[in-house]
């Protein structure tokens, strides 16, 4: 009996644990309620085999199961139909309605980590790519995703990183996807958040040249709240905030990666509202972006995303979709958007 009564403590404290130091989610996608997987799996293979394809059938379902039951689902699917589903839904779709669908079908780590791969694939590297997932992930997120990498490519991130940047903006990716970043703490070092602060206008704007190492050193390893404290800090220092200096000492791949790092920690769902309002601002909305930030937030922080865009563009996100992309994109973006503010 003494030996289950430990057990039963030991969970108990393992899911106040959890309770307690897990990050609250704002997930837009959620597990839906009575969910038959058998069903739905039978469901798209009916609009599968369709005649021209019932594509409204497909995304009112994928978009509106967890990734835990479109795994199911899958599963279901192959189990009655003799065939993977990834590649029954990439026979019946195309265009950016299959590459958000096909990214629904993975975990949200698994999709990252995908696209990272895509961006460094063939000849020349997709930078912006490279630097929107490194720079914006935490460090739960980046040892997901290297993990998941290594399964699903059989390679390390790191190498390929390494093997595919340069300069000091491979030194920053690197530094960054090595998550060696401190956990945050309850105990604020004002000595250390000012020696930092000190140290990074020492090693920008106060000298003739920049000493990035500093710089990357900092950002990569410092805790999130106690870099929004240095920054402040920093203004007493220097003439120029924290992003005026970056603008001012680099520029190319590292000065936008360093952009994206200081936003990031200031606020990262603003981050995302500010790159998804940049990319359907232009007349043919940059549906990859779109697509990449509403896929790989929709379990995880989409809602807050959502306020941020209605907040700082003063119309909200489900609106500026429909004005700017059509048809059943249209329909699976919505979906996944989960509703208007």
């Amino acid at each position: 009996m003494g030996i289950t009564r430990i057990n039963h403590s030991r969970c108990f404290w393992h899911l106040v644990r959890c309770f307690l130091f897990s990050k609250p989610k704002y997930p837009t996608v959620v597990p839906a309620r009575d969910f038959d997987p058998a069903r739905d799996a039978a469901r798209i293979d009916t609009a599968i085999k369709t005649k021209g394809v019932d594509e409204q059938t497909i995304i009112d379902i994928l978009t509106r199961r967890s990734c835990e039951q479109r795994r199911e689902i899958a599963f279901e699917y192959e189990r009655f139909a003799k065939k993977d589903l990834v590649s029954a839904l990439k026979g019946a779709l195309s265009g950016s309605l299959e590459a958000l669908i096909l990214g629904l079908m993975k975990s949200t780590a698994q999709y990252d980590a995908w696209e990272l791969k895509a961006s460094m694939k063939g000849l020349g590297t997709d930078e912006e790519t490279l630097i929107e997932i490194v720079c914006s992930r935490n460090n739960e997120e980046l040892a997901d995703i290297k993990r998941v990498y290594k399964e699903m490519f059989k390679k390390d991130l790191e190498k390929d990183v390494a093997g595919d940047t340069s300069g000091n903006f491979a030194k920053l990716l690197l530094a960054l996807v090595q998550t060696r970043r401190d956990e945050p703490s309850n105990v604020v070092d004002y000595e250390k958040i000012d020696e930092d602060a000190r140290a990074l206008y020492e090693a920008g704007v106060k000298r003739k040249g920049t000493d990035v190492v500093t710089w990357i050193e900092i950002m990569s390893q410092r805790s999130v709240p106690h870099l929004q404290k240095v920054f402040e800090r920093y203004k007493s220092y220097s003439p120029y905030d924290m992003k005026e200096s970056i603008r001012k000492e680099v520029k190319g791949d590292l000065e936008k990666s360093f952009l994206t790092l200081v936003e990031c920690f200031e606020n990262r769902q603003l981050y995302f509202a500010n790159r998804l309002n940049e990319a359907m601002k232009s007349k043919g909305a940059k549906e990859k972006v779109v697509t990449r930030i509403i896929v790989s937030r929709c379990e995880v922080d989409l809602i807050k995303i959502r306020t941020e865009f209605k907040k700082h563009f003063k119309r909200s996100l489900y609106q500026t979709i429909t004005e700017h992309t059509k048809g059943d994109y249209q329909k699976a973006l919505l979906s996944l958007c989960g509703g208007d503010d």
